[in-house]
């Protein structure tokens, strides 16, 4: 006999957004526990609510599949990031980039160029963390000789690394946002542009004036150590830069991403193997398992190591689990209460840009997860934006927007305690000059209430490029 199944009240719908928040919030936030356990255990939670709505397991295992399968595209791109990082690390393009980029370090004007070199390392990288720990680091050390003050640089080197987090093509919050949202990565870029480049833009005007007057000699040894590790390491050859032009090419000329970039990736692991001199079996490693950087210098070190599929798979297992929670909701029809009374507020354009960022920036504040920031506001208010004919990459540059780079001003999320310590610059004292991090909220809610660049939805699979 089929048990009758019926529609869940709003506080059962409630309980397992409440849970998901105290699980991650206390579990993660105060035990450190392993997210993935605690996605699972607001998983069974949630499940145990829908088989009281009337709901059996076979449903529930139907509601989870569909849910992975929405996101199944995107976290494949995921994985051939990792080999694409990898390999162009061992060919010498990231590497070459990373070095010229801190050439261009001006004396005169040391917030501005922090910010700017941060920003561009963060882009070829994809890695915030990667950026502050070694750059960023080296920065700080210039900061103090200059006697600049270390709140101003450390805001300006976490807002340049948390730019490329945020936009970068190689950043698992970038590749996660399209995969919540329903969205395809490189319509994400171009649409998340016009709200972080203005962000981005203000926050350098500011760091111009404010650090007008600073100079003196930035050649620390930090810095030296950096340069001649990398430069002693690789060849350095325009032809380094074919891979990217690569990637370029496949993004303007709206061809498929993951053939583009796995053609740029064979192409630089051949660079790898015939201009750099790697063995065979390193280069190919550096697709599975990443680049490893043994150049004895650890800064060097720490910020060439980087890449494989393999280091993606912490990432795809975190989607997995979150998709597992969301797809039972779903399934379940919680989801749908929610979405009926959150749209009695967002009953427009801007009040629902407006609830989507105060959900992600909510989410960011309980959770002190990046990634959750991203993958719960965005299964949640999903259907909310197809309603509204809204194209799915207004979501997700939303919760790029009010997600990703709130996080790091967050004391208590992993990404402020990293950055806090190291740089040695509590988050109090640094959030509120990382200018980028917040100003595109505004931004965003602002094109939200005003209609400029809110994209409509064009067509039903909006994972394909062009959407």
């Amino acid at each position: 006999m089929v048990k009758e199944k019926r529609k869940p009240t709003l506080i059962e719908s409630l309980v397992p957004i409440i849970s998901i928040g105290l699980f991650l919030g206390v579990g993660y936030g105060i035990f450190h526990l392993r997210i993935e356990f605690l996605l699972l255990a607001a998983a069974t939670l949630t499940g145990i609510i829908a088989l009281k709505l009337g709901y059996n397991y076979k449903e529930m295992e139907q509601g989870i599949i569909h849910s992975i399968s929405k996101g199944m595209p995107a976290m494949m791109v995921v994985i051939v990031v990792g080999m694409l990082i990898g390999t162009w690390m061992a060919s010498g393009a990231i590497p070459m980039m990373i070095y010229y980029g801190l050439k261009i370090i001006s004396p005169s004007y040391y917030l501005l160029t922090a910010c700017v070199v941060c920003s561009i390392i963060s882009i070829v990288t994809g890695t915030s963390y990667g950026t502050a720990g070694t750059v960023g680091v080296a920065f700080i050390g210039i900061a103090s000789g200059l006697n600049i003050p270390l709140p101003q640089a450390a805001g300006a080197i976490v807002a340049g690394a948390y730019f490329g987090d945020k936009i970068s093509p190689f950043s698992d919050t970038t590749n996660l946002a399209p995969i919540a949202s329903g969205s395809n990565l490189f319509d994400h870029i171009k649409h998340l542009l016009w709200t972080t480049t203005p962000a981005w833009l203000i926050g350098l005007s500011l760091y111009f004036f404010l650090g007008m007057g600073y100079g003196g000699d930035i050649e620390s040894p930090q810095m030296l150590m950096i340069l001649d590790g990398i430069r002693n390491s690789f060849k350095f050859n325009v032809i380094l830069l074919i891979p990217p032009i690569m990637i370029l090419y496949f993004a303007i000329a709206k061809k498929p991403t993951i053939p583009g970039m796995f053609i740029s990736s064979f192409t630089a692991m051949l660079l790898a193997i015939f201009y750099q001199g790697m063995p065979l079996a390193a280069a190919v490693d550096s697709m599975v398992h990443g680049y490893h950087s043994t150049t004895g210098v650890a800064m060097v070190d720490t910020l060439l190591t980087k890449g494989g599929m393999m280091n993606m798979m912490d990432v795809t297992l975190i989607a997995l689990c979150a998709f597992a929670f969301a797809g039972i909701a779903q399934k379940a029809g919680m989801l749908d209460v929610l979405l009926e009374h959150m749209m009695k507020f967002a009953n427009t354009t801007g009040k629902l840009i407006l609830s989507t960022a105060s959900s992600s920036i909510a989410v960011a504040l309980m959770t002190g997860s990046s990634f959750l920031t991203l993958l719960v506001p965005g299964e949640l208010f999903a259907p909310a934006f197809r309603k509204m004919n809204l194209a799915a990459k207004n979501l997700s540059r939303t919760v790029e927007d009010s997600g990703t780079v709130i996080v790091p001003l967050v004391p208590w999320s992993i990404a402020g305690v990293y950055m806090s310590g190291t740089l040695g610059v509590s988050t109090i004292e640094y959030w509120k000059w990382a200018f980028m991090c917040y100003l595109g909220v505004f931004i965003a809610v602002i094109y939200g209430f005003t209609g400029f660049k809110i994209a409509p939805k064009i067509r039903d699979d909006e994972t394909v490029p062009g959407s």
